[in-house]
C-alpha cells in the first residue's frame, strides 16, 4: 500500500514537472531590461550618425548642434520613463502554475477513490479469502458475500458458495437459510437438494425424518443415480425402519460408485445389516427375495472423435478463447461425466474422453450408456454456457462411441 502511493507521488510530481516548468518559464519577469538596453544603443547609433554626418560636410554646425539637442531631450525622456516606479502586475501564468500545483494532486486522488478499486492494492490472499474448495473461512469474508448478496440475491455461485462455507464451518441453520435462497434461483440441481437435505438435518439434531426426506427424493427425481441422495435416502430409510428401502437405495450406490472406492465395503456391510433386519420382520424374507442385488458396471471404451471450428465462424473466436470438449449424461447429473480443455488456436484436434477425466469420482463416463458430446468456444473461459459463445455437438450417442466428428458451428444466444 504504501509503494504504492509513494509510486504514485512520483509520477505526479513529473506530470506536474512537464506543465509547470513551461508556464513558469514563459511568466519569469518582463521584458523591461532588455527595451531599455535597447533604446540606449539606438541613441548611441544616432549620436554616431550625426557626427560622421557633420565630418563628412552633409550637416552644418547649427544642424549638428539641433540634432544633438534633440537626442539629449530623448536620453533625458528615457532615463525619467525608467527612474518611475512601475507597479508590479498580476502574471496569469504563475496564477495558473499555483493553481495547477494544488489542483491536479487533490483531483487525481479523488478521481481514484472514485473510480478506482482499492481492493486491488490488497495482497492476493486477503483479495481471495475462498480457500482451494471454494470455501470461506474468515468471519470478515462471509459477513461481506453476505452484504453483496442483499444487493444482488440473484447470484447462485455466491449463495452456493456461502453455503458451502456454512456447512464446512458446521453453522448448519445458516447453510439452510443460504440453501433455500440457491434452490429457489437452482431449483432443478439434484446435488442441491441433497447438500440441503444434509445440512437441514445437521441443524434438527442429525434427524432425517420429515423436509429432510422430502429434500432427497426430489433430488431423486431430478437424477436418480445421485451418489449423495442414494447414501442419505439408505440412511434415512433405516432411521424409519424401512429396511427393503435402504438395501435398495444402497445396493444402486454401490452400482454407481467406482469400484475403487473406499466406501465400498462399509455400504456393503450397511446393506447386509439391513438385510438381517428385514430379515427378523413378518414377511422379511419374502421381501428379501424381491430386492436388487450388487452388481459391478461394465466398463465402456473411451470416447474419441474430432473437434473443428466451421469456417463461417473463424473471425467471431481469438486463439486463445477457451475451448470445452465435454460429455454429458442424456438422463442423469447436468454436470459434465468427463471434460477436456483447450484453446481455438489448438483446432481441429483429436480428442479422447475417458473415466480418468471425470468431474466426480461417483458420475465416471463409463456409468451411463445414452451420452452427448458438446465442443463451445468459452468466451469468457467459463465452461457454464454464456450468450456468445460458439458450440458443435453430437447429438445423443451410445456409450463407447469412436471416430466422432463434431464442428462448432452455432452461435449461443
Amino acid at each position: 500500500m504504501i509503494l504504492f502511493w509513494m509510486i504514485c507521488a512520483v509520477l505526479l510530481v513529473v506530470a506536474l514537472l512537464f506543465v509547470v516548468l513551461p508556464l513558469w518559464r514563459n511568466s519569469a519577469g518582463n521584458n523591461d531590461v532588455l527595451r531599455d538596453a535597447a533604446n540606449l544603443e539606438i541613441l548611441r547609433d544616432q549620436s554616431a550618425e550625426l557626427e560622421a554626418d557633420l565630418s563628412n560636410g552633409l550637416l552644418t554646425q547649427d544642424a549638428y548642434e539641433q540634432g544633438k539637442r534633440e537626442l539629449q531631450a530623448r536620453l533625458l525622456e528615457e532615463v525619467k520613463t525608467t527612474a518611475q516606479p512601475v507597479k508590479p502586475q498580476r502574471n496569469p501564468a504563475k496564477i495558473l502554475t499555483a493553481v495547477l500545483v494544488i489542483a491536479l494532486p487533490l483531483f487525481s486522488v479523488l478521481l481514484y477513490f472514485t473510480i478506482g478499486n482499492s481492493k486491488a492494492l490488497l495482497p492476493q490472499e486477503q483479495l481471495v479469502a475462498a480457500d482451494s474448495f471454494g470455501v470461506l473461512r474468515s468471519e470478515s469474508a462471509l459477513q461481506e458475500l453476505e452484504n453483496k448478496l442483499k444487493k444482488l440475491p440473484e447470484n447462485p455461485d455466491g449463495w452456493l458458495m456461502l453455503a458451502r462455507s456454512y456447512g464446512e464451518l458446521q453453522r448448519y441453520p445458516d447453510a439452510v437459510r443460504a440453501y433455500e435462497k440457491l434452490l429457489e434461483l437452482v431449483p432443478d440441481e439434484a446435488q442441491l437438494w441433497a447438500n440441503y437435505a444434509d445440512v437441514y438435518a445437521m441443524s434438527n439434531n442429525q434427524s432425517l425424518r420429515g423436509e429432510p426426506t422430502k429434500f432427497l427424493n426430489k433430488a431423486l427425481e431430478l437424477d436418480g443415480s445421485n451418489p449423495m441422495a442414494l447414501a442419505l435416502s439408505g440412511s434415512a430409510a433405516m432411521e424409519r425402519g424401512d429396511y427393503a428401502a435402504a438395501v435398495t437405495h444402497w445396493t444402486k450406490l454401490v452400482s454407481v460408485l467406482p469400484p475403487e472406492s473406499s466406501e465400498l465395503q462399509m455400504l456393503r456391510d450397511g446393506i447386509q445389516q439391513a438385510r438381517q433386519f428385514l430379515s427378523m420382520q413378518k414377511g422379511g424374507k419374502e421381501k428379501l427375495a424381491k430386492l436388487p442385488v450388487e452388481r459391478t458396471p461394465a466398463k465402456a471404451a473411451a470416447v474419441t472423435g474430432r473437434v473443428a471450428l466451421s469456417p463461417a465462424l473463424a473471425g467471431k473466436a481469438a486463439p486463445t478463447d477457451t475451448v470445452f470438449i465435454m460429455a454429458r449424461a442424456v438422463e442423469g447429473p447436468k454436470m459434465p461425466l468427463a471434460a477436456l480443455r483447450k484453446q481455438v488456436k489448438d483446432l481441429p484436434l483429436q480428442f479422447t474422453l475417458d473415466d480418468s477425466m471425470a468431474m466426480q469420482a461417483q458420475t465416471k463416463l463409463s456409468n451411463f450408456d445414452r451420452i452427448e458430446v458438446v465442443a463451445r468456444v468459452s468466451k469468457s473461459g467459463n465452461p457454464i454456457t454464456q450468450p456468445g459463445d460458439l458450440q458443435g455437438t453430437t447429438g445423443i450417442i451410445k456409450q463407447g462411441g469412436n471416430g466422432l466428428n463434431i464442428v462448432i458451428d452455432t452461435v449461443i444466444k
